[in-house]
């Protein structure tokens, strides 16, 4: 077998020193140019067609569907399909994003002439700021580093990870002028435990007979069943018009065993925790989480009501934990 050789961690703490000093000049570079570049953006009424080759090709990836998902509709138009046919899919309302550290990458410069004859705007990001790329853009992002964190000074490594983040820095941009909200990011990413967590309670609470209830007059056998039934761990003590009154909880059957001899024969009423964690159905998954995890003592349900208190469901810690939309 081959030996593997020890790795000193210095490299790898130069690497990452290497690049988020790389970060930090281009934060201390911003001007009026981003300014111009993130209002182009804004301003966009096509989409925004992100274009780059070999390691810029998967940073312009990433820049499109960060812009994707963030209310600005965007894509990948790889350089080579775009100059052989491709090209077909842009119009004049949409904004170029061409990504290039040399900025004379010979597809991107086809795609900025025939971007420029379409009528279509052309944002450059780029390492040389005389290169044909960024002059005859209409906006150019100087994406400059000073060194590359390759220890052979080849591979695109602070170079990409620039891009990247200016990228992210345009894309954060025009999602807080556009007003995106919390709720346009749920519409677009309905899928996992994001999606999961940024649905509205009510989505996912359980309502109606699912949800445990019973009276305060009700004996503690029927209690334990009504909690064994609905599985939930808890029940909802409610009065009249589902009026939440207090819970119980398989804590509150422990403490109360330790401290009766008939446990069976107390009522509802006698065990309940009155005035129990509450939130509204409108609230979302994750606030949801954070009101259980966040106290003192964490809870697994918490009750749903309505504004004058009435039950309307319980939300089990499981229901906002799955990754599964079923």
């Amino acid at each position: 077998m081959t030996s593997v050789p020890p790795f000193d961690l210095t490299l790898a703490r130069k690497v990452l020193q290497t690049e988020a000093e790389a970060i930090l000049a281009l934060r201390d570079r911003l001007d009026g140019t981003f300014e111009q570049a993130a209002r182009l953006l804004f301003n966009c009424r096509g989409r925004v067609v992100v274009t780059g080759i070999g390691k810029s090709g998967i940073i312009a990836q990433k820049i499109a569907a960060t812009l994707s998902s963030t209310g600005t509709p965007a894509f990948f138009l790889h350089p080579s399909d775009a100059v052989h046919g491709d090209l077909g899919v842009l119009t004049s309302d949409d904004v170029v994003v061409a990504l290039s550290y040399s900025g004379a990458t010979e597809e991107l410069i086809r795609i900025l002439q025939t971007a420029k004859q379409l009528g279509a705007r052309l944002i450059a990001i780029t390492g040389d700021r005389a290169s044909a790329l960024a002059t005859g853009a209409d906006v150019a992002l100087d994406c400059e580093v000073s060194a590359e964190a390759c220890p052979l000074g080849l591979a695109p490594t602070a170079s990409t990870t620039a891009a990247l983040a200016l990228g992210d820095a345009l894309a954060m941009s025009v999602l807080v002028a556009k007003g995106f909200r919390i709720e346009d990011f749920a519409k677009l990413h309905p899928g996992g435990r994001l999606g999961r967590q940024l649905m509205r309670v009510e989505q996912l609470m359980h309502a109606g007979d699912l949800a445990p209830t019973v009276a305060p007059s009700a004996k503690m056998p029927e209690v334990i069943y009504e909690m064994s039934r609905k599985g939930l761990g808890m029940t909802c003590v409610i009065g009249d018009g589902r009026r939440l009154l207090g819970i119980i909880t398989d804590g509150d059957l422990r403490r109360h065993m330790s401290r009766t001899d008939n446990l069976l024969a107390l009522s509802a009423s006698d065990v309940m925790t009155p005035q129990p964690t509450t939130i509204s159905r409108d609230l979302l998954a994750a606030e949801a989480l954070h009101v259980m995890e966040g106290g003192p003592r964490k809870i697994t349900s918490v009750v749903v009501v309505d504004a004058s208190g009435s039950v309307e469901g319980v939300i089990h810690i499981h229901d906002l934990w799955r990754t599964d939309m079923s």
